[in-house]
């Protein structure tokens, strides 16, 4: 047992040591090879449940961990022989963290959520980002739980708005595990066999292309968001929440 821990940590220093510069925190194969498994897992959770996670790699971790999905089940508990279940195996924990993660998130808006409106900024705390969530929320409805699953940032408050909006514990359970199973299965899978059927077909292999596949879900995840801040209606969202009460 111990030497299987001294192993385990060794490789875990090695893996420091390839750490160049800031730009590997944004580069979920970092983090694959550094944690595996259970730091997949925290990231997911932290992203909604610490709401400290919105600069991770959200959306192309999943994609990422699909194309090692093999490798990070036979490393944790061993394969099962089979690239479906390993993949299924996988794409289920990584729900459960974000089923979690937004439950936690959900529960901290509606003790504590309504001071945030009052915080101050900070490095990891932008107000900015909440009167959007916020915003997203009201336009939306109950869908906006499971839609904004697929925005980077606002699916780090989303779950705390509803929080603070007293939404149902019922609807957003619901919501929350369809948005976290949609999420998790689609960009996991999505990752595991177009790597595979790039393989076969093309003799391309997805994982000496990481940098070109993190560049264009960055874009894509966060195109509605850049084509409503170039075309949307400009709000003043800050006067807008700051004076309502959400007690």
């Amino acid at each position: 047992m111990f030497q299987t821990f001294y192993a385990y940590f060794c490789c875990q220093s090695l893996y420091m040591e390839d750490f160049n510069s800031w730009r590997d925190l944004l580069n979920p194969e970092f983090y694959i090879k550094m944690g595996g498994f259970w730091l997949i897992l925290f990231i997911v959770f932290a992203e909604t449940g610490l709401f400290v996670g919105f600069f991770l790699p959200g959306d192309s971790l999943l994609f990422v961990s699909g194309i090692y999905a093999v490798e990070i089940i036979k490393e944790t508990i061993g394969s099962t022989g089979s690239d479906f279940l390993d993949t299924t195996i996988l794409a289920s924990c990584v729900a459960l963290a974000a089923i979690i993660g937004n439950e936690v998130g959900y529960y901290f808006g509606v003790k504590t959520g309504p001071a945030l409106y009052k915080k101050q900024d900070t490095m990891l705390f932008k107000k900015k980002y909440l009167y959007q969530a916020h915003d997203f929320f009201e336009k939306h409805g109950a869908l906006a739980i499971i839609m904004a699953r697929f925005l980077p940032v606002v699916r780090t408050f989303t779950p705390i708005v509803a929080g603070i909006v007293k939404m149902d514990k019922k609807e957003f359970l619901r919501d929350n595990i369809i948005g976290a199973v949609l999420w998790s299965f689609i960009l996991i899978f999505a990752g595991h066999y177009l790597d595979k059927l790039f393989q076969e077909q093309f003799g391309i292999n997805l994982k000496e292309k990481l940098e070109l596949i993190i560049i264009i879900i960055v874009l894509v995840t966060t195109l509605p968001v850049i084509i409503k801040f170039v075309f949307g209606k400009k709000e003043d969202l800050a006067s807008k929440y700051e004076d309502r009460d959400f007690e």
